[in-house]
């Protein structure tokens, strides 16, 4: 079997250069206030520097339901949509678990996207970027 070749991989990575930006400016709030805060703080930390780094987002914003093809009076509220096509979904717990990362599939079909970065500021020494794409 062949070695798989590393520029292919990276061709097929979607929306990598997004991803790339999004996750520098994960690190920087990271970098900033360290482990140990809530999740409002991390989420207002990084919408600051989303929009410090002129990244494109809308926080918290409302994606409607349906049960067969009926609207629900419930929603779901992502923590960012960055880019119109990335959910970015932040924790700020000791490990990331089935339940998150089921959380950003339900997300995913909601918005109709296809990408999700699951964020943990909670991981001690570095936050964690888990993507999940649909």
């Amino acid at each position: 079997m062949e070695p798989q070749n590393t520029l292919n991989t990276r061709k097929n990575f979607l929306f990598e250069e997004e991803s790339y930006l999004l996750r520098g400016a994960v690190f920087e709030v990271y970098r900033e206030m360290g482990c140990g805060f809530l999740e409002a703080v991390y989420q207002e930390c990084l919408e600051k520097e989303l929009h410090r780094q002129h990244i494109p987002f809308v926080s918290q914003p409302e994606l409607e339901l349906f049960y067969k093809q009926e609207r629900l009076q419930q929603s779901y509220r992502p923590d960012f949509i960055c880019y119109g096509k990335i959910i970015v979904e932040i924790k700020a717990v000791k490990e990331i678990c089935d339940e998150h990362r089921a959380q950003v599939h339900n997300y995913l079909k909601a918005g109709r996207l296809q990408l999700g970065l699951l964020v943990n500021f909670g991981h001690y020494p570095m936050a964690t970027i888990e993507r999940i794409a649909k």
